[in-house]
């Protein structure tokens, strides 16, 4: 199943507190609760104004549902086609 990077203009990300960012995530999980077990959330990445969301899922759509759901901007949604690491370069 294809993976997702989803970009999420989020000004203040990275200065928000740990109650306020378990409660984005509660949020995101009830939704995914309610969209079923197709779409998944692996992690994500909190920058300064931004988070970075890894997702699987069957299409572009059903991350786009999550999104509107939740009330979660998604400004950028790219299907991941390769992943490599420093291993890759010893192939």
């Amino acid at each position: 199943m294809p993976k997702y990077v989803i970009e999420r203009e989020v000004p203040g990300a990275g200065k928000m507190s740990p109650d306020q960012l378990q409660a984005i995530s509660q949020t995101s999980c009830g939704v995914l609760r309610k969209l079923g077990p197709e779409i998944q959330w692996l992690h994500s990445y909190v920058t300064g104004d931004k988070i970075y969301c890894i997702y699987i899922a069957p299409n572009e759509q059903l991350v786009r549902e999550h999104a509107t759901q939740g009330g979660f901007p998604a400004n950028s949604i790219a299907e991941v086609k390769s992943i490599i690491d420093p291993t890759t370069a010893e192939a």
